[in-house]
């Protein structure tokens, strides 16, 4: 086994990567950026190098300084986690020139499985099945548009050499796919410098079901059974489990057999993923495979009771797999979200900024990986990930009222993220009977979204918690026993504001433990108890509550019955925050990025909903569209610039009802 392994990754995986070789005894060493100096990856390692600046082409995609790290530090090893280099088979080849072993399959392995359309021409004659479409090399417009009538419509465009969803197009009808192509080859450009592209038939409510495939040194080629990723927003996913809510036991049995295929058909070694898309009638597909580690594979890990991680040191130290096929067994059932730093109602789009306070969940059952904690930034340069909750159940039921549980004990003050979003899905009946397909969020979306109408029980408890930090604050002070008196008026008044900006004028009288409330001329008497940490009881209108009180300043999060409120808590007699823009008239940047195109020019006349520019930013691309009828009187950015978020883009002259 190895004594010292260089983890080329941060966040997260980092994280993960290190508790395993902590536990087997080996030293690990971090590599780090300009921006995450401070990173907890970089704090829990045994040692850690400076690698570069913030941009991940100038630190951790840069081969020569990673491998520079190894030798400086003595690595008998690099892991490269998932993203960055984990799936180039040239630092795989660096790797082994510079006397270090990659974690990883080899880079013969990766080349095969590199090219989308050459790995399913692979699969092909192993026979295992594959979408119908175009994957050659002829990249022509004529060519494309030809094949693309030649397979009908919906179809797919897919960067060959992509992944995350980046450089994916659906394309419904032949007017669009222009368009659509010319979007999917730029996003793939800049994402993988190759804007190669196949086309696939696209299969109707489609089931995104992968699996977790191993190899070793000695012919050795196992399956750990499947994991669902069908619930995804922008072809990236959200939410996976295991075992598939979908699948029969002889549909399994067929696609772990086609995925131990695919593997063997490329000699494959260590962690690696084969990925199916599924139809309504169970009909499989071999989609891609991913060369490495993935992000979900806690659930898998949460089912077999297996260190995957420990695996792959095993393995790539020249070791058999620790189990043949018939010795894997799978237990209980796991849920892994992923919170995200994001807004959901933008389009999904990634939210910058500085994590005040984070409240992970501990229950039963739960798991939590993470790479940050309270005061840490959410970067324009990396993936906007802040967290990786998953959960297990002894069946379906079980985690799934366990991930309710989890998502409301959450909490992320300080940025907006994409917790209403896993809240709602935790909580929708399609959900939890397993009746969801690819485009489920999309279609579901505002019901997802819908967030509960503020109740007394919740206000009552913020209540009770802001009163008990007030008596802290004031002890000593010459306050009565049974109420308190400011500036000479009984009782206090707060303004609850809701995420929509409804706003509720409360008044309170009494104490910490009994007060009366007074909520829309409506008077509830309240009995309140702190139980320790963040748990209240509150009593009122004949019911106990078991309370939950999470908050930064006065921003509020208040949880009991798996129901959770987020609100704002204030005096009535702050002042107002915020500006009024006209965004329809001088349309903003929603994200901090690069302007990768500009569709118009001053004296354009524009409708509602016409592209104006295309920005690219945090491992997306966003199309910024016309919000009303009118000319462009001015450009204020051009083609290649930089970007703030909020920053004004273009100056409309609105026509003239």
């Amino acid at each position: 086994m190895f004594k010292k392994i260089l983890i080329a990754n941060r966040g997260e995986i980092a994280c993960r990567i290190r508790r395993t070789c902590n536990r087997l005894g080996i030293t690990t060493v971090a590599v780090y950026s300009d921006a995450d100096r401070h990173a907890l990856h970089v704090q829990t390692a045994d040692e850690a190098v400076y690698i570069g600046p913030a941009k991940a082409a100038e630190s951790y995609l840069n081969m020569e300084r990673i491998l520079a790290a190894a030798q400086q530090t003595g690595a008998d090893a690099v892991h490269p986690g998932y993203g960055f280099l984990s799936e180039n088979s040239e630092f795989a080849r660096r790797c082994k020139r510079a006397g270090v072993v990659f974690i990883g399959p080899s880079p013969e392995s990766m080349d095969a499985m590199a090219s989308k359309s050459a790995a399913k021409a692979l699969m092909e004659k192993s026979g295992v099945p594959v979408v119908p479409g175009y994957h050659s090399d002829d990249q022509s417009l004529r060519t494309l548009e030809a094949e693309a009538k030649r397979i009908g419509f919906p179809l797919m465009i897919k960067a060959t050499a992509g992944g995350g969803g980046k450089g994916m197009r659906v394309v419904r009808a032949a007017q669009e796919f222009q368009d659509a192509l010319a979007g999917a080859k730029r996003e793939a450009k800049n994402a993988f410098a190759d804007d190669c592209v196949l086309l696939e038939k696209y299969i109707p409510q489609p089931r995104h079901i992968e699996f977790q495939v191993f190899g070793d040194r000695h012919g050795n080629v196992v399956h750990l059974f499947e994991r669902e990723c069908s619930l995804q927003r922008r072809f990236q996913k959200v939410v996976e489990e295991t075992p598939s809510p979908f699948l029969d036991e002889r549909t399994r049995q067929n696609m772990g057999d086609a995925a131990v295929a695919a593997a063997k058909a490329v000699n494959y070694v260590n962690a690696g993923t084969i990925e199916f898309i599924v139809g309504a009638d169970k009909s499989f597909h071999f989609m891609e495979m991913n060369t490495r580690l993935q992000v979900e594979h806690p659930i898998t890990e949460e089912t077999t009771g297996l260190d995957l991680v420990e695996w792959q040191l095993r393995v790539a130290a020249g070791g058999k797999l620790p189990l043949s096929q018939n010795q894997i067994r799978q237990h209980a059932h796991a849920i892994e979200v992923r919170l995200y730093a994001e807004n959901v109602e933008k389009g999904f789009l990634p939210v910058t900024g500085r994590i005040e306070t984070i409240h992970l969940p501990q229950g039963e059952g739960t798991r939590v990986d993470t790479g940050v904690r309270d005061g840490d930034e959410i970067s324009i340069h990396y993936d906007p990930m802040i967290a990786k909750i998953t959960v297990s159940g002894k069946d379906r039921a079980e985690a799934v009222k366990r991930l309710q549980q989890a998502l409301a004990e959450t909490a992320v003050f300080g940025l907006t993220t994409n917790l209403p979003l896993l809240r709602g899905i935790a909580k929708h009946s399609d959900f939890a009977t397993g009746r969801f397909d690819t485009g489920f969020i999309e279609r579901a979306l505002k019901d997802l979204l819908a967030r509960p109408r503020l109740s007394a029980p919740a206000i009552a408890a913020a209540v009770a918690d802001e009163l008990s930090a007030l008596d802290r604050a004031t002890t000593g002070t010459p306050w009565t026993a049974d109420g308190w008196h400011l500036s000479g008026q009984h009782g206090l008044r707060f303004l609850a504001r809701e995420h929509d900006g409804s706003e509720h004028v409360l008044h309170v009288t009494g104490n910490t433990r009994a007060f009366t409330l007074t909520l829309g001329g409506m008077a509830h008497e309240v009995s309140a108890e702190h139980l320790g940490g963040t748990a209240w009881t509150v009593a009122l209108e004949g019911k106990v509550h078991v309370v939950e009180v999470l908050h930064h300043g006065a921003e509020m999060q208040v949880a009991f019955d798996t129901q959770t409120y987020d609100f704002g808590l204030t005096s009535p007699y702050a002042p107002g925050a915020g500006r009024v823009a006209d965004e329809a008239t001088h349309p903003v940047s929603p994200m901090p990025g690069r302007v990768v195109a500009v569709h118009v020019k001053p004296g354009d006349k524009v409708e509602p909903g016409q592209p104006l520019l295309v920005l690219e930013g945090m491992k997306m691309e966003y199309t910024v569209k016309a919000a009303v009828a009118g000319s462009i009187q001015e450009l204020f950015c051009a083609e290649s610039d930089m970007v703030e978020a909020e920053a004004p883009l273009v100056d409309i002259k609105p026509d003239k009802d």
